[in-house]
């Protein structure tokens, strides 16, 4: 049994580089429902941070004294030790984003719940088709208004030692980088305000450069819980004694600008991502600075194209794109269910009798051409229960939203749970339809192929631009401003 003095774990004592490790060590030797009092001489709140970023939400932390001198916190270890993200809490918009993040984090053959009021086999799909065949997903309780998924990454190799980064020099980049900060010059306490209020200082597009004798990283989840996702963090030097981060305040301007907002001005502006590859409808939520990123594409070449062709726009040149932007909601609906969903409809019973036809004649030789028709008869489908979801149930909605705001009695309908049961099928939809423009090789034709093969191609690339504006005109402009609307009633509705 432990003492009291045991359960004590005095960091003051502890050289800087040792102390987070130091408390990393006692918490992983706790059993479920043990805990340990931490006594430092600043508050630690970075810690909190990493503990949570890194073992989730498995702890208690109790402040028992708050300075000015010393600071006593309480650390438990709860008696459930797997993490549980409760999907229904995030902002709809961010929740894939988030779910991926933590899926991300894992070390193999670690696992989290996810906890959601409705079946999220969407993200089973996307998850599949962007990171493969690397989890396992377990329903742990299946509905009707309740699940519980267990997912867990896969042990695919042994565990190895980290590589040592190799990054470019403190010097690189001096021409932007406006402060130097030497942090075990500074007091304890004083630390991270400095490093804030340097950091509040910079304008956009400028750094500083943070140098300690350990790593910083508890820091940077700080700076991401209270900022937010507004600046990036570079390596330059990473230890073992030494280390030199270079932090970034992210630019503004059409690189801090999502792509679904600027193609909602003018559908034309979708001409541009298309050439550089730049998803606008599904993605539509990344920043063209975030999306270039990702895509290794240089954003200055985008932003300068769009800018060339704001000027075509402004002049009035070139066939005018219809003002989606501008149009009432319902009509907005009305539209979508009379080009986009009209256009499934009639495309579906063709689309999939080629994907067979193909897959039997060519696929002995081309096997792609079986996923290719396994994926077209999925999609195909899952958009057809799609769209009656969509015209049965979310538009109905809205309507009675715009209804309620021109003074109709009732309670204001809550599309926002709806809605994001919907987006969460547009990213498995476009995952999937990514995936057969992949085995396609972009819808490029072998020279075996024939006149049914060509044709089905050609099919394929149609639906594909179809659907990335149906997605577009839904993601972007109809379900964002739907969720507004509700917000608005509500408020109305309760004053």
């Amino acid at each position: 049994m432990e003492t009291a003095e045991q359960n004590i774990l005095n960091v003051n004592e502890l050289e800087p580089r040792r102390k987070h490790a130091a408390v990393f060590e006692r918490f992983d030797q706790l059993t479920p429902g043990d805990s340990f009092t931490l006594v430092v001489n600043h508050d630690p709140k970075p810690l909190f941070y990493q503990l949570q970023a890194d073992r989730g939400d498995i702890f208690n932390w109790d402040y028992l004294e708050s300075g000015p001198v010393d600071w006593k916190i309480k650390i438990t270890r709860k008696e459930d030790e797997i993490f549980v993200l409760n999907a229904p809490m995030i902002e709809p918009r961010f929740k894939h984003e988030v779910i991926f993040q933590k899926f991300d984090s894992l070390e193999e053959g670690e696992s989290f719940i996810l906890l959601n009021d409705h079946d999220p086999k969407p993200l089973y799909y996307q998850l599949s088709a962007t990171r493969g065949d690397i989890f396992n997903w377990e329903y742990l309780e299946k509905g009707p208004d309740d699940y519980r998924i267990l997912i867990t990454k896969k042990v695919l190799t042994p565990k190895a030692a980290p590589v040592p980064v190799s990054t470019p020099s403190a010097n690189s980049g001096n021409d932007v980088v406006d402060f130097v900060i030497n942090v075990p010059e500074i007091e304890p306490r004083y630390k991270h305000p400095t490093i804030f209020q340097k950091f509040d200082e910079l304008k956009p597009g400028r750094a500083l450069i943070i140098n300690n004798d350990h790593d910083p990283k508890p820091l940077f989840y700080q700076m991401q819980a209270e900022r937010g996702d507004i600046f990036t963090w570079e390596y330059l030097k990473q230890g073992p004694d030494e280390f030199k981060i270079k932090v970034t305040k992210k630019l503004t301007g059409k690189s801090a600008v999502t792509l679904g907002e600027i193609v909602a001005k003018d559908l034309r502006y979708a001409d541009v991502f298309n050439k550089y590859g730049l998803d606008f409808c599904c993605n539509g939520r990344k920043t063209l600075g975030d999306a270039c990123a990702e895509k290794g594409v240089d954003s200055s070449k985008v932003e300068n194209d769009l800018i060339e062709l704001e000027k075509e726009v402004s002049s009035g040149k070139g066939q005018r794109s219809l003002p989606f932007n501008d149009w009432n909601l319902d009509f907005l609906a009305d539209y979508i269910v009379n080009t986009h969903h009209s256009y499934i409809r009639k495309v579906t019973p063709e689309l999939q009798a080629y994907a067979l036809k193909v897959a039997k004649v060519h696929g002995s030789h081309h096997p792609e051409l079986l996923e290719i028709n396994d994926l077209v008869q999925e999609v195909t489908r899952e958009m057809a229960e799609h769209g009656v979801k969509e015209e049965n149930t979310v538009f109905p909605m809205i309507k009675k939203l715009i209804a309620q705001k021109n003074g109709s009695a009732g309670k204001p309908e809550e599309v926002q749970q709806p809605i994001a049961s919907l987006i969460e099928e547009h990213d498995a939809l476009g995952a999937k339809v990514d995936k057969i423009r992949e085995l396609s090789h972009e819808f490029e034709v072998p020279s075996d192929g024939c006149a049914s093969y060509a044709f089905l191609y050609k099919i394929l690339r149609e639906y594909e631009e179809d659907l990335h504006i149906h997605v577009h005109l839904e993601n972007n402009i109809l379900f964002p401003k739907a969720i507004a609307l509700e917000k608005e009633v509500t408020a109305k509705s309760q004053a």
